[in-house]
């Protein structure tokens, strides 16, 4: 507060000009000095007797209204007439359910169990396997289906190819 008064800029004081203030009234300072300065002007800053503007510090005017905080401003309070007993406010959230309550259903009747069905067996042996079949919706199982493998051919017949010399026609028979 002294570095401030003794300085009396109109516009306020820098934290370097204070420093500096400090430094040539003090002498040699300790290591720690930039950080201890920007500790006390914060504090100072926080609790109301300086005042931060245009990144200059000066002293508050005692006759200036109190800054008002960011966002809208609480609504002020109504008193309460004497001898009215406030009930405690409910706690947020979804009640926790009652464990002794009697199991009830939303959908009466339906017979059917609430979620998606399971999944019965897989079959052993694959498509040639067990008659047991997964109910699965469409009957078939998941993925791209096998390659069918064709037979190679069981039977070998030579081609015969006969030629007359007599002219240039070639006769296949198969």
């Amino acid at each position: 507060m002294n570095a401030i008064e003794a300085l009396n800029d109109k516009n306020g004081s820098n934290k370097t000009s204070i420093s500096k203030y400090i430094e040539s009234k003090y002498g040699d300072l300790p290591a720690g000095h930039t950080t201890l300065l920007s500790h006390h002007l914060n504090r100072m800053k926080q609790t109301g007797e300086l005042v931060f503007l245009k990144n200059n510090y000066m002293k508050a005017d005692p006759n200036a209204p109190p800054k008002r905080g960011r966002g809208r401003p609480p609504k002020p309070k109504v008193p309460l007439p004497p001898g009215v007993v406030l009930t405690p406010a409910r706690p947020r959230g979804r009640p926790p359910k009652d464990p002794s309550a009697p199991i009830t259903s939303s959908k009466p009747g339906t017979g059917k169990p609430r979620g998606r069905p399971r999944k019965m067996a897989r079959p052993e042996g694959g498509i040639t396997g067990n008659s047991t079949l997964i109910s699965t919706g469409s009957g078939r199982p998941r993925g791209r289906p096998p390659k069918v493998k064709t037979s190679p051919l069981t039977e070998f017949v030579p081609l015969v190819i006969e030629d007359d010399d007599d002219d240039d026609d070639v006769m296949i028979s198969v």
